[in-house]
């Protein structure tokens, strides 16, 4: 199967994907050396990967894609309200590419943020902490994560991936956004059942 991983950071949604060839975009050369160190085997860009979609959607038999959360999550949201943050505009890059998606690609594939602060504008899917949308059926999933975001430091191991080894920054927010591996591999197992697409 050639999987395209975008928004890939190091890794944790493919962790324990088999028998796959992969090809992983992350903009930020330090965390995309340590993805290339972890999954050596999997071909690592560097560049933007809104743009890379766009480009590139036809060439796979299934696309992952995990855009930045932080202007639609509740966090910012409360963080507003405690005036910790300035308000931003919610980066409406992940409704294009579902659109994009949804129109044109004739591949699975998922897209997998949190769950907004707001009414999310295109219906999809929440399992735990995560809103994916789909053109495949997904099962409701419950893992074993006992993790909580506050007890997360930037020296912790996180689903057997330590960062300690690594000159990166902001360490901690790239453990805090991870997909838990088991459930990667759960929305992955779910693209190749026998269904039909959903439209």
């Amino acid at each position: 199967m050639k999987i395209l991983n975008l928004y890939s950071g190091i890794g944790g949604n493919r962790k324990l994907w088999k028998d796959v060839d992969v090809t992983a975009v992350e903009n930020v050369p330090n965390i995309a050396n340590v993805y290339h160190d972890l999954f050596p085997k999997d071909k690592v860009v560097v560049a933007d990967a809104h743009q890379y979609l766009l480009e590139n959607y036809q060439e796979y038999d299934f696309i992952w894609s995990s855009p930045p959360c932080p202007t639609h999550s509740d966090i910012r949201r409360c963080g507003v309200d405690a005036g910790q943050y300035e308000a931003q505009y919610p980066a409406m890059e992940l409704y294009q590419e579902i659109i994009l998606l949804k129109h044109f690609a004739k591949c699975k594939w998922v897209i997998e943020n949190v769950k907004p602060y707001y009414e999310p504008l295109i219906h999809g899917h929440l399992i735990e902490r995560h809103l994916f949308w789909s053109n495949f059926h997904i099962s409701d999933f419950k893992t074993a994560d006992d993790r909580r975001h506050d007890k997360i430091t930037g020296g912790k191991e996180i689903y057997g991936f330590d960062l300690n080894k690594y000159t990166v920054d902001n360490k901690r927010a790239i453990l805090r956004n991870m997909v838990n591996p088991e459930l990667g591999l759960h929305v992955l197992n779910e693209s190749t059942k026998e269904q039909q697409v959903l439209l």
